[in-house]
């Protein structure tokens, strides 16, 4: 198996957690806040590592075109995240959840239309049999 594939099983893991955790942290705080600490702690946690793992020295590595796409990337994480505990807050964990992971059929159609990737007959299923298991995820 290869490594990218264990680093992706353990985030859906590690995402899989942040529902159930999330939903139990913020049942009588209000979902912003609860989404500020998250980050807080996310941002403390990650400098630590990235410290302790020497790769401090490697922000000299980015330029602004770089820096540029990362940083659109962390306001739209944020927003995913501000978005995803309002919804937490109110709804089922599994529905929120498998509503979330349509994120996938979005990276799809946005990596066929900026990245020039192929939307195969396989990968079009995939989307296809996602977007029905996010619906019937959410039908009461």
């Amino acid at each position: 198996m290869e490594l990218w594939i264990i680093y992706a099983l353990l985030s859906a893991g590690f995402a899989g957690a942040v529902a159930v955790l999330g939903k139990i942290g913020i049942q009588n705080i209000d979902s912003t806040l609860a989404t500020t600490v998250r980050a807080v702690v996310m941002a403390a946690f990650l400098v630590l590592v990235s410290l302790s793992i020497g790769k401090a020295k490697l922000l000299s590595t980015i330029d602004s075109k770089a820096l540029t796409f990362i940083v659109l990337s962390g306001i739209a994480g944020a927003l995913s995240w501000l978005f995803y505990f309002v919804a937490l807050k109110t709804g089922p964990a599994s529905a929120v959840a498998a509503l979330d992971r349509l994120s996938v059929v979005f990276v799809v159609v946005l990596a066929v239309l900026f990245l020039g990737e192929s939307l195969t007959l396989k990968s079009g299923l995939g989307v296809v049999f996602l977007t029905i298991g996010a619906i019937l995820m959410t039908i009461k």
